[in-house]
């Protein structure tokens, strides 16, 4: 039996990756749903096909009308996920660095976490008013919990024997803290930085739903309003590809940043990119 040649081997396996394999089911995937509303089985106000729904995304992007509502959410995601983590991960690192103080404090910030962020909504509004910072705040408030959470893991898991190390050296607090605590834990905080900004998206874009009259979750709720299904459908596109794209930007900085370490174990810190 004739040998393959290798460049034929490298073919194969190529067309065989997952990342193929996710595309061939994704286009079987559009052609189901496509099959399916072509036949009728299902009103087009419930399930409107795939090729009326690129009409409609089309349509809205060409002439300019999803450009203002994207630009408005995009806002909310990148203050909320920026002020959340920002004082995640001064929290975390405050926390870790007092026992005292965390055990005073962290039951209360868990507590408050318990609380569905969704339910201050009406509050915020009440003393913020309608407009911009109250999602930010929302937002921020959704980003906080898991940069707090994995600062404080990194900051209380650090080698022992580089501590010692760094004792031995007569190491300041402050130069421990920076010099061996937080590059050590940078794998579980970039992590948190991923998980947050995932949140990010829900918590805008859910924020949206109860008080905003512009963004892409306002939109959703203008669309069924007016029982527009195909721009629910193109906005949920929008939504799915934002935040795809910005998920993969920062796990390009994280791979960046972690160049040079060698890899953490796969079940470390969930550092596994599952889009990768």
């Amino acid at each position: 039996m004739p040998l393959m040649p290798i460049d034929s081997h490298a073919k194969s396996a190529r067309w065989r990756s997952p990342r193929w394999g996710a595309l061939w089911l994704a286009i079987a995937l559009v052609l189901m749903w496509e099959s399916t509303a072509r036949l009728g089985q299902w009103s087009s106000l419930v399930l409107p096909a795939p090729s009326v729904v690129a009409q409609a995304w089309w349509q809205s992007w060409s002439n300019g009308f999803f450009v203002a509502h994207v630009g408005q959410t995009l806002i909310e995601v990148a203050l909320g996920w920026v002020l959340g983590s920002v004082f995640g991960f001064a929290a975390g690192v405050a926390l870790g660095e007092s026992e005292h103080w965390r055990r005073i404090l962290l039951p209360y910030v868990v507590a408050s976490q318990v609380t569905p962020k969704l339910a201050l909504a009406p509050l915020l509004l009440l003393w913020m008013g309608f407009g911009t910072w109250p999602l930010v705040v929302i937002t921020a408030l959704v980003c906080f919990f898991p940069l707090l959470e994995n600062t404080l893991t990194c900051m209380r898991h650090v080698d022992r024997q580089s501590l010692d190390l760094f004792r031995l050296m007569h190491a300041s607090r402050w130069q421990t803290l920076w010099l061996l605590k937080v590059p050590a834990g940078l794998p579980g905080i970039m992590t948190g930085l991923r998980v947050a900004l995932v949140l990010a998206w829900v918590g805008a874009i859910v924020g949206e739903f109860i008080g905003a009259t512009h963004g892409l979750g306002a939109l959703i709720i203008a669309a069924q309003g007016s029982m527009d299904t195909p721009l629910m459908f193109a906005v949920l596109i929008n939504i799915t590809v934002l935040g795809w794209l910005t998920y993969q930007a920062l796990w390009a900085l994280e791979q960046h940043l972690l160049r040079h370490r060698e890899p953490a174990p796969k079940d470390e810190f969930n550092a596994i990119n599952p889009m990768s």
